[in-house]
């Protein structure tokens, strides 16, 4: 997997609702109403991830999700890290 150019990186961010791209990675949060749906959220997710076989660091605080994606493998942001970014905000459903 090619690790993308900033350029390249800066362009997607421009479709990609609230995700911020900064220390060589693709960043986000989500705020949910309790625990219980922040941990529904999550478990979605990490299907989605399984069947991408591409898993996210994330860390979740009562009803925060913060996840950073990046290809380690590329040592940065590749394709594969927007097209879980975009999974997962159809699961969260972001709007614009």
């Amino acid at each position: 997997m090619k690790k993308l150019t900033d350029f390249e990186i800066n362009k997607r961010l421009e479709n990609l609702t609230d995700w911020d791209f900064y220390d060589n990675a693709l960043h986000t949060d989500f705020e949910f109403d309790n625990f219980k749906d922040c941990m529904s959220a999550m478990n979605r997710i990490a299907f989605e991830c399984e069947a991408l076989n591409h898993h996210p660091e994330w860390t979740n605080v009562y009803n925060t999700l913060d996840i950073t994606l990046k290809t380690h493998d590329a040592n940065g942001v590749t394709v594969l890290d927007f097209e879980l970014a975009e999974s997962i905000n159809k699961i969260v459903e972001v709007e614009d």
